[in-house]
């Protein structure tokens, strides 16, 4: 987990992470809701992920800059639907867990900025390739929530890079009832693209809350 905030210098800055192509375009063609961001397309799968962000975080700007992972999941609970949200309380894979940084401030930021849509918090797991069927409930049985490829590998590479922030933050494309037949083609997601093109404000304000002094 990301430590306090050091005496002087500039604030760190905020980089948000994700995999694909329309999930860059989404986040940065929406509102931008205050200060500087670094949106950067890692590529799909846990190991660009590592590449990519392991380049992007060795870079003087980069030094201590809080971390978002988002895009695109898949929910593993019967129910939901695409367009819900996803906070992770943790990110789950082979390589350990990851606890995410001012869960409930994320929570209250989306539930302000999404009225109505469905909020869900609890652990966020990794895979290596897309899940469906019987291993979809074969994690949904071990408490996940939702599952992406990339939010794992890219909050353990945060933290392997120096202490910081990290959260992540998915939109549900694919669900149970749901299911894509190709990842790439977000086919039935247009509400998804519509929310995660709008999700950037909530990411600053918890950016903001995490730069305030501790009292």
């Amino acid at each position: 987990m990301g430590g306090p905030r050091p005496p002087g210098g500039p604030p760190p800055s905020l980089l948000v992470a994700c995999a694909l192509g329309i999930e860059q375009f989404a986040l940065r063609s929406g509102p931008r809701g205050g200060g500087p961001v670094t949106v950067l397309r890692t590529g799909m799968g846990p190991k660009a992920a590592e590449t990519a962000l392991g380049r992007a975080l060795v870079r003087e700007e980069m030094r201590g800059a809080a971390v978002v992972a988002s895009g695109f999941c898949a929910g593993l609970a019967p129910g939901m639907h695409p367009g819900d949200l996803v906070v992770a309380e943790e990110t789950r894979s082979a390589h350990g867990n990851t606890a995410c940084d001012g869960v409930s401030v994320l929570v209250d930021a989306v539930s302000r900025l999404f009225p109505g849509r469905t909020v869900h918090t609890g652990p966020l797991t990794g895979s290596d390739h897309v899940v469906r069927g019987a291993e979809r409930a074969a994690l949904a049985a071990t408490g996940a929530i939702a599952v992406d490829m990339e939010s794992a590998a890219t909050l353990c590479t945060a933290l392997r890079h120096g202490p910081r922030p990290v959260a992540a933050v998915r939109v549900v494309v694919d669900a149970p009832e749901h299911e894509l037949v190709r990842v790439a083609t977000v086919r039935g997601g247009i509400s998804a693209f519509r929310v995660l093109r709008a999700v950037l404000p909530a990411f600053h304000e918890w950016h903001r809350s995490l730069l305030l002094p501790r009292r």
